[in-house]
């Protein structure tokens, strides 16, 4: 049998996102964040090529892509509750990890494996920063996916673009359990 790292799987079988909003400060400190990039950076990446990299936001950038939001948001016509919602992110911002995808051109690695990679880095950044005793969230929302908001507010290129803003701070309150799928309604076993 495999040696087992049972801490490690107890932190696994009972991890909880903090919701962003309940985030307060303080946030990690640089050294802090160093340790959970590195462990984002260690994120499963098909033929190693890196398909994502990654933006910290901190201090004066909140206040900046905030108003951003409130600009891009009027012009695209979107609701002033659209808005103020993704307002509010960054309104409540203590530090805050942009994932960013950057696909590679590969004739090994399709473009939808790079995708997926992405995403597994924005699990593991929560993960790194729930395992470190932060606060943290996955979050994402229309800024996301309006290139003018990425481009001019994050420096994104034209072939970039956002798998996930991850929010650390400190945990203000613990949210109750949420219900999990029932494995059987979503598993199916093939043995033969």
């Amino acid at each position: 049998m495999p040696e087992r790292n049972q801490p490690a799987l107890d932190f696994l079988l009972s991890r909880r996102s903090r919701p962003a909003k309940t985030l307060t400060t303080p946030g990690p400190s640089r050294e802090a964040l160093e340790v959970i990039l590195t462990a984002g950076a260690r994120t499963p990446d098909h033929g190693k090529l890196e398909p994502w990299r990654f933006i910290v936001l901190e201090g004066a950038a909140f206040a900046r892509l905030a108003e951003l939001v409130r600009t891009r948001g009027a012009a695209l016509g979107k609701s002033e509750q659209d808005i103020a919602k993704s307002v509010k992110q960054f309104e409540d911002g203590v530090t805050c990890i942009a994932v960013v995808e950057s696909p590679k051109d590969s004739p090994k690695v399709p473009a939808i494996e790079q995708t997926y990679s992405a995403g597994a880095a924005c699990l593991a950044l929560v993960n790194a920063g729930l395992a470190s005793g932060w606060g943290a969230n996955w979050l994402t929302g229309w800024h996301c996916y309006d290139r003018g908001f990425v481009e001019e507010g994050l420096g994104l290129a034209a072939h970039e673009s956002i798998a996930g803003l991850i929010y650390f701070g400190t945990e203000q309150i613990t949210p109750p359990e949420r219900p999990r799928p029932e494995l059987q309604e979503i598993t199916t076993w093939i043995s033969d």
